[in-house]
């Protein structure tokens, strides 16, 4: 089982990571791979590179984990990689290939990968790899400086697909990443600017096309730990209003704070534990 709110358990076949953006500055994972390696865990006896990783926090692929979910007979919801990310650059499209063979073949469980490498998923998925049925594909923003991820993400055929703002370090505008521009009826014409989201520019038939999100769900949470950087309630309000205008789930993690428990999990007297529908695959 894990502490992760909107989770059941995890499952790491690979471990390890290096950070690329301000949002892994403070990664608990790189901190817990190295409390593990000096436990002696053998899967974190691996070191990553200093600059950008820490002890124990090499990027590691474990043949012996694979099978894991054989043995889960009632139906779960599993965090692939809390330790790690699944289409970082060291971990081999061969492996890759290999944990979405272990999804494909155990339907009765539902599959949550988060990774701040989409391009990659996207990449694979132009060379053929197949996206389970049963996988969710999702991508970590922290600010509006890396919101290409999830156009990268869109591209992804995944059978749906999240967002994760966790730790929120700043506003994100969620308008143009949730809808589309492009009206789908092939008259050519973009939403401008000011246009209402729900309506086509054009005026033509495709005048009262109302779009389906482009995400399906919506993660918003304060950064953990001794160097936790505060979250700006407003910025956690605007994400849940615009993700909630768009008819799409909105999860409130964590205030966040030396601990993740430290200021609790309301938001506006409530807590927002929104969830995809269904949030599991019928059983086998």
């Amino acid at each position: 089982m894990t502490g992760i709110e909107w989770t059941q358990v995890t499952w790491n076949p690979v471990t390890g990571c290096d950070r690329i953006s301000t949002g892994c500055d403070h990664c608990y994972a790189l901190a817990m791979a190295k409390r593990l390696q000096a436990m002696g865990t053998s899967k974190y006896q691996a070191d990553g590179d200093p600059r950008t990783s820490g002890p124990g926090f090499g990027i590691a692929m474990h043949d012996a984990a694979l099978r894991i979910p054989d043995r889960w007979r009632q139906p779960r919801l599993v965090f692939v990689n809390s330790m790690s990310d699944l289409f970082h650059g060291k971990v081999t499209e061969d492996f890759i290939r290999a944990v979405f063979d272990v999804i494909a073949d155990t339907p009765q469980h539902t599959y949550q990968v988060l990774t701040k490498r989409p391009g990659r998923a996207r990449r694979l998925a132009a060379r053929g790899l197949v996206f389970p049925r049963n996988l969710w594909v999702g991508t970590s923003i922290e600010n509006a400086a890396v919101t290409h991820r999830v156009d990268a993400l869109l591209e992804v055929p995944a059978a749906l697909r999240f967002l994760s703002c966790e730790p929120l370090l700043g506003p994100i505008d969620l308008d143009k990443l949730l809808f589309r521009d492009r009206c789908p009826d092939g008259c050519g014409c973009r939403r401008p600017d000011d246009a209402d989201r729900f309506e086509c520019a054009c005026g033509g038939p495709c005048a009262e096309w109302r779009p389906r999100p482009a995400l399906d769900w919506v993660i918003v949470g304060g950064e953990s730990g001794p160097k936790a950087r505060p979250v700006q309630a407003d910025w956690v309000r605007d994400l849940r209003d615009q993700t909630l205008a768009a008819g799409v789930p909105f999860f409130f993690k964590q205030w966040g704070g030396r601990t993740p428990q430290t200021a609790g999990r309301e938001l506006d007297g409530r807590r927002w534990d929104q969830m995809p529908t269904p949030k599991l695959p019928v059983s086998q």
